[in-house]
């Protein structure tokens, strides 16, 4: 379909921005393995999405709130090598044997 204006006629053509997709199956969340996070390690996972500085700092929030509301959870702030699209099996083995429990996010 066409995006250019008919001058002749006084129309223009537009796209339909509605979505004729259906929804995807959903996926259930995985249980929970903890019923708290005292004592435990925290790894919060920058993967480079958005730049350098994109997750990082909002992972530092979630860092500072850890450390003002649950002192007992450590938190573990690292970035992930290689673009979003690498892979850093160091990473993954670290928090494997050192931590607990991993947030991996991203933001814009």
């Amino acid at each position: 379909m066409s995006n250019t204006v008919a001058k002749e006629s006084g129309k223009i053509s537009v796209l339909n921005p509605a979505s004729s997709s259906s929804m995807v199956p959903r996926i259930p969340l995985a249980p929970r393995t903890f019923s708290n996070l005292d004592d435990k390690v925290v790894y919060l996972v920058d993967i480079g999405w958005g730049g350098p500085a994109a997750a990082y700092d909002i992972f530092q929030v979630i860092v500072d709130w850890f450390a003002r509301n649950k002192p007992r959870v450590k938190t573990v702030l690292t970035r992930k090598k290689g673009s979003f699209m690498d892979d850093d099996p160091d990473l993954w083995n670290e928090i494997k044997t050192r931590g607990d429990a991993c947030i991996i996010g991203i933001s814009c």
